[in-house]
C-alpha cells in the first residue's frame, strides 16, 4: 500500500521537530538525537542549547522530546532532561 501523501517522511519529520523547538523554545537546535516512528506520527528527542557558557564545553543542554502526527504537526513537547556539555553520566 503506498504511503498517505499527507503523510511526512523521517527526515521531513527531523527537520519539522528542529523548527517546533526552535519556534517554542527561541533557542537554537543543536539537532535530533533520535527519530522514532509511532502509531499516530512521530516522536523525536532535540538536543538544544539552554545556556551558552565560556568554554562551550561548560554549556547546559537541554532534550526536549517532540510528538508529531504524520502530517508533521506539533502534537505535544516536553523538556525530559537538562544537564552540562561533556558530562556523560545519566
Amino acid at each position: 500500500m503506498p504511503p498517505d501523501l499527507d503523510e511526512v517522511t523521517a527526515a521531513e519529520a527531523a527537520e519539522l521537530a528542529l523548527g517546533h523547538i526552535e519556534r517554542l523554545t527561541r533557542r537554537q537546535p543543536l539537532g535530533v538525537t533520535s527519530l522514532s516512528p509511532t502509531d499516530v506520527g512521530w516522536v523525536a528527542e532535540v538536543e538544544v542549547v539552554e545556556e551558552s557558557r565560556v568554554p562551550s564545553t561548560a554549556n547546559i543542554l537541554g532534550l526536549y522530546e517532540v510528538d508529531l502526527d504524520a502530517g508533521g504537526e506539533l502534537v505535544s513537547y516536553r523538556r525530559v532532561r537538562r544537564y552540562a556539555r561533556g558530562r556523560t553520566d545519566w
